[in-house]
């Protein structure tokens, strides 16, 4: 499993930078292929907002989710499982987009994106991959990290640090 997601990981690094002109930022954007894709991250939001299970079926089958744990790292099935407890509740998490940039290849069947966004730790940054299906868009990754002014990191270095040492020592 590693190895597969190691060869996909190079050959989606490799295909991106081959196609490193095609950013949806230059000249000649197609303003409704990213208001199409804008729409997809937003309802995805939203449904994790409100507990619909529809939320993983916009990720690929072996879509990746990373979240701010280091320990957080899942495929799609797997994280479904994580989440189950929250899904339970009704409502997980709420996240609403507020910075997002959205790029593309040429022929639209990879999408690239981060985003900034309010959420219930604070704001948080993310960045992502969709894959254009024939089925609709498929999440493939995504990854979300906590902000950290550059002035706090020594301090917060510390405060994890601390914290790994005593969770080893139980």
């Amino acid at each position: 499993m590693m190895k597969t997601f190691a060869l996909k990981v190079c050959l989606l690094l490799s295909f991106v930078l081959a196609s490193f002109t095609s950013y949806a930022d230059v000249p000649g954007i197609d303003d409704e292929f990213q208001h199409q894709v804008a729409v997809f991250l937003d309802t995805w939001h939203d449904d994790a907002a409100h507990a619909n299970l529809s939320y993983f079926d916009k990720m690929a089958q072996d879509g990746v989710y990373i979240g701010t744990d280091k320990s957080e790292r899942w495929v799609r099935d797997d994280f479904k499982a994580w989440a189950k407890p929250y899904f339970d509740r009704k409502k997980a998490w709420e996240f609403h987009a507020f910075n997002r940039h959205i790029a593309y290849t040429e022929d639209r069947s990879l999408i690239w994106f981060d985003e900034q966004l309010h959420t219930q730790m604070g704001i948080c940054q993310a960045s992502g991959v969709i894959r254009n299906t024939k089925d609709g868009f498929k999440i493939e990754h995504y990854q979300l990290s906590l902000t950290v002014p550059n002035d706090m990191v020594d301090h917060i270095q510390k405060e994890i640090d601390e914290f790994d040492a005593r969770s080893a020592k139980k």
